[in-house]
């Protein structure tokens, strides 16, 4: 009795172990995306801010449409 009992004690640490290795792998590859998006929002931010100066200063409601 004792030893079934601790053989169940160990494959549930197994278990245990098998699933923090699962989850530490989609933390990792969560981490990496997350890092990847930041710099791509950082580089879309940056040409954003560059095309702001680019925009014409006119008001929109003062200028005819294209068919005029």
């Amino acid at each position: 009795m004792e030893h079934e009992r601790f053989i169940d004690i160990e494959s549930k640490i197994a278990h245990l172990e098998h699933t923090l290795e699962q989850q530490n792998e989609v933390i990792y590859g969560q981490e990496k995306r997350i890092v990847r998006l930041e710099k791509a929002y950082k580089r879309l931010m940056e040409r954003f801010e560059g095309l702001e100066g680019a925009l014409p200063v006119g008001k929109p409601e003062e200028e005819k449409p294209p068919h005029y």
